[in-house]
């Protein structure tokens, strides 16, 4: 009986699921911008990543203010509609009372009496918490919450036990799927990169990587660490310029003008996003485990090397190193316990 009813219950989300060719489908509103370019809509999500130190939560805060006054912070241009400006912050990481300064902070960004409770802002500090249950106040939370527009997430990490198990990494990006998609909200998330290269960690990161809209990443100039630069590392939208913040006296994030990014700029940190295309990967993997299902790492570098040069793209030894570590964070090439690596066909690019 309970399998017949199951059944039944999946034959009606499937039928719900169909699209059509003459329906009328609602293009997602855009509530965040950059320099003219969304990097947020309703009923998605996106991230900031950035390593220890380098002001995400700064940074995060003026995308906060700018939603709070429905204007312009920093270069972050808020427009949320009438019956979506509610804004709900959810920290998993500090105690309440430096909770308590960053949601001054907003505050004051916003133009907004410190005196006075702001209407539109919730802020929760989940510290004390696990995950399960931090999942479950978020979600009572979400549901519960009229005119909700904008969910910052400051810790996406604590939403899950181990950074690099699959399953919890797809199950809390399933999340943030469903709850964006059912509410029609705009959720944005905070997570470190990792130490050694500049890539979000652990296979939550992956995922944020594969699904989010949009990926920032915040990183501190490497001259002068009182400043802070912004850039989109993963965009649907079009690219826009990158600008640069520093903290003034009063502690609140600053636009430094004229910020050279020449000086600042390392190609050789990551390998870029935006370089190769889905299809180019794969006919490039595809081409380099043609001779073997598994490779050491020496015998894998040549492979890569030969494959992506079959579609005409010849690497240095620097440039393979800096894919190979994509392809491995991506899943598109996976490590087993014997430290061999192998195609995963099935990766989601």
């Amino acid at each position: 009986m309970a399998e017949k009813q199951q059944n039944k219950e999946i034959a009606i989300l499937w039928q719900a699921a169909r699209l059509t060719l003459t329906g009328e489908y609602v293009v997602a509103p855009e509530i965040l911008r950059v320099h003219g370019s969304a990097i947020g809509t309703l009923g998605n999500f996106s991230a900031s990543i950035g390593k220890a130190k380098s002001k995400k939560t700064f940074n995060v805060s003026a995308i906060v203010a700018a939603a709070l006054k429905n204007g312009t912070v920093l270069q972050y241009a808020a427009e949320l509609p009438g019956n979506k400006q509610r804004i709900l912050y959810v920290d998993t990481e500090q105690s309440p009372y430096h909770c308590q300064k960053v949601m001054k902070r907003i505050v004051c960004m916003a133009g907004l009496p410190l005196n006075v409770e702001p209407k539109n802002l919730d802020f929760l500090s989940l510290r004390r918490h696990t995950p399960d249950i931090r999942i479950a106040i978020v979600e009572e939370a979400l549901y519960h919450t009229e005119n909700l527009g904008l969910v910052i997430i400051d810790g996406i990490r604590d939403m899950v036990y181990d950074i690099n198990s699959p399953g919890e990494a797809t199950k809390i990006i399933s999340k943030l799927m469903q709850w964006t998609d059912e509410l029609q909200i705009h959720i944005h998330t905070i997570l470190h990169q990792n130490k050694a290269d500049e890539n979000a960690r652990g296979h939550i990161g992956t995922e944020l990587n594969n699904k989010a809209e949009t990926v920032l990443e915040v990183a501190k100039d490497k001259s002068d660490s009182n400043i802070s630069t912004v850039q989109a590392v993963h965009i649907r939208a079009m690219d826009f310029q990158p600008f640069a913040f520093r903290i003034n006296k009063e502690t609140l994030p600053e636009l430094v003008e004229g910020y050279s990014f020449a000086k600042n700029k390392n190609e050789s940190q990551y390998f870029d996003y935006s370089e190769l295309k889905d299809g180019q990967h794969r006919q490039a993997l595809e081409a380099a485990f043609s001779e073997a299902q598994l490779y050491g790492y020496s015998d894998l570098m040549k492979a890569l090397k030969r494959g992506y040069e079959a579609i005409g793209c010849v690497y240095g030894e620097n440039k393979l190193g800096k894919l190979k570590t994509f392809l491995e964070n991506k899943r598109m090439i996976v490590k087993n316990a014997a430290k061999k690596y192998s195609f995963n066909s099935g990766y989601h690019f």
